[in-house]
């Protein structure tokens, strides 16, 4: 399939026929799923405990983040929740902790008030669907994409859902931005070589995410000082004439 406007109506009825799956989970297999879930994260990537972790208020019977998002609080993580602050514009994180001030935001979701505006290190993110490439199929509002496209460096990016939500492929296209990892109650997948591989070490999985962080904080310091020294001729003056 390679019409944009095919891949998007596929996409719209993709969309409605997993989403009818997942409601019509019992609430038994959507909280044991969601346990092995949050088992898996915790086990997996304890680096989270000492970063700033964005998340999201579960909808239309979703993993429920919250329960890890509470255990990497008492480690000292700090938390954020995605604010949609403009349609077609890329999501802010805000602050959050248990009893912030909260007002009513997209869908009703709770949108923190006067805290700051992180930039989040890792990111829980909710997929609708999910690939065998590690790409994600989200509600269609793009929202994800273009802020995970915007942010530098790019966070670690971990997909949190259930495996009835698994398809071939989501026929990925430019602007799609794969997961770093996909969580599920099978267990931890790392999205390597265009491919899902499952790990089964917490250690393995633990070391590879500090790998992608130190691998991208490295490139974005790079990156800065690319910028930083880009136009000599700004840097003319300070050099003495012979």
């Amino acid at each position: 399939m390679d019409n944009w406007n095919d891949i998007r109506q596929w996409r719209k009825e993709q969309r409605a026929g997993l989403l009818a799956w997942r409601l019509a989970a019992s609430q038994d297999d959507r909280r044991r799923w969601s346990e092995s879930i949050t088992r898996f994260l915790l086990a997996g990537f304890p680096l989270l405990q000492w970063m700033t972790v964005s998340f999201y208020w579960p909808i239309r019977s979703e993993f429920d983040a919250r329960f890890a998002i509470r255990e990497l609080r008492k480690h000292g993580a700090r938390t954020a929740l995605p604010v949609v602050v403009e349609k077609g514009k890329p999501l802010e994180f805000r602050e959050w902790w248990p009893g912030v001030w909260s007002t009513k935001g997209v869908f009703d979701l709770p949108v923190p008030e006067g805290t700051a505006v992180l930039r989040p290190q890792a990111a829980l993110i909710p997929p609708v669907g999910f690939d065998r490439q590690g790409y994600r199929l989200g509600y269609g509002g793009g929202y994800f994409d273009r802020t995970l496209a915007a942010l530098a460096p790019q966070p670690l990016k971990i997909a949190v859902g259930f495996e009835l939500s698994r398809i071939a492929t989501i026929y990925p296209q430019p602007h799609d931005v794969p997961m770093d990892f996909i969580v599920t109650e099978a267990g931890i997948h790392y999205a390597k070589n265009g491919g899902l591989e499952r790990v089964d070490d917490p250690g393995e999985v633990a070391e590879l995410a500090g790998r992608i962080i130190l691998e991208r904080d490295r490139a974005s310091d790079e990156e800065d000082a690319k910028d930083q020294y880009a136009s000599p001729a700004c840097y003319a003056h300070e050099f003495e004439r012979k």
